[in-house]
């Protein structure tokens, strides 16, 4: 308060004693209205983030217990981020409503002094806030690195631009199939460069770097298929590595593990397995790629490149695909085919193609 107020005020009181508890009443509903205006302005604030929060699919549903673990880590830090953004919000308000200066007042406020315990205060509770999240982020984090005392133990391999998962028995499909409600390790890593492994409704991504294995957890409870996504820049078909996740009974995992994908020709399964849809249109394998040559013209690049039969040009192809380069076509697929695959799949792979060619 001024000086200047002080005194007009000791002169009233000495003027008018009684009206001095006037004054006071006057001012604390001066309070009182203040206090109001605050909490109306952070109710508002609150109203209109917690709508943007909640009614915008920020998430995929969750499709496993870590998923839902991360979710609650999550909004357990949006609710503290509203709640601090709804006061700040409404203190920041009010002070331009009340407090802003006028168009032609250019002099400094009045000199104030530190207050000790608002200090205290907006120190205090910032720091049990970023202290609870980071409490529920740490138990968060080892129990979804829990793997259980018997996990399912499934190897991932990345490759220029597919996906591998190999299972106990020792069958590797270009898919990943997983039992609901058992914990599940994948241990994860790359034949070529970097690559990122992401299920979006698992929640959980981890690099596959060459020479590492590095390993996630996933407990999958939601029947379903989700797709398998490549997040780090791998090269020239890192937009089209993708594959998918399916989540079945225990029964049907059984099922699958004693009997694998037996539908369709063996050359379509090595097809898969070694990630040729990313890059070459083939359809008899559904496939659609844009990156390599249409494989569905293989007799005409065949006859183009006069290397032999249909058979021995998709061999050599396969093995050596610097050998002839398709007009229009970069060489971009990886050299190491040929040691990477059984030579038993690799001429299975080679019928198929020759075989489904128009």
């Amino acid at each position: 308060m001024s000086v200047k107020r002080q005194s007009d005020r000791d002169a009233a009181w000495a003027a008018n004693p009684v009206g001095m508890p006037v004054l006071a009443l006057g001012l604390a509903r001066v309070r009182r209205g203040s206090i109001f205006q605050l909490v109306l302005f952070a109710a508002i604030a609150a109203v209109i983030t917690t709508l943007v929060a909640v009614l915008i699919p920020w998430l995929p549903t969750p499709a496993s217990r870590e998923a839902g673990r991360i979710d609650f880590a999550y909004w357990f830090a949006t609710v503290i981020a509203i709640g601090v953004f709804s006061v700040v919000a409404a203190v920041l308000a009010y002070s331009v409503i009340h407090f802003r200066a006028k168009p032609d007042d250019d002099s400094d406020g009045p000199p104030i002094h530190g207050h000790t315990t608002l200090e205290i205060v907006w120190t205090a509770i910032p720091a049990v806030l970023v202290t609870a999240i980071s409490i529920v982020s740490a138990i968060v984090l080892a129990q979804n690195s829990h793997a259980g005392t018997d996990p399912l133990v499934v190897k991932v391999k990345a490759v220029q631009f597919a996906w591998q998962f190999t299972y106990p028995n020792g069958k590797s499909f270009g898919f990943l199939e997983l039992p609901k409600d058992r914990h599940v390790k994948l241990e994860i890593t790359s034949d070529d460069v970097i690559h990122s492994f992401w299920v979006p409704q698992f929640s959980q991504k981890q690099d596959a770097v060459p020479g590492q294995v590095n390993s996630i957890v996933i407990t999958p409870d939601r029947l379903g298929t989700y797709p398998v996504i490549c997040t780090e820049l791998c090269g020239l078909g890192h937009a089209l590595m993708r594959s998918h996740a399916t989540v079945v009974t225990p029964n049907q995992f059984a099922t699958f593990m004693t009997k694998g994908a037996t539908a369709g020709p063996p050359g379509l399964a090595v097809f898969q397995q070694n990630g040729c849809a990313s890059c070459h249109t083939f359809t008899p394998a559904g496939a659609s790629g844009k990156i390599g040559p249409d494989l569905d013209k293989l007799k005409e690049w065949a006859a183009a490149a006069h290397r032999g039969t249909l058979t021995q040009f998709i061999h050599e192809s396969i093995v050596d695909p610097g050998a002839y380069i398709a007009p229009g076509y970069s060489n971009v697929m990886p050299p190491n085919f040929g040691s990477e695959i059984p030579a038993k799949q690799l001429d299975q792979l080679v019928q198929y193609l020759a075989q489904g060619a128009n």
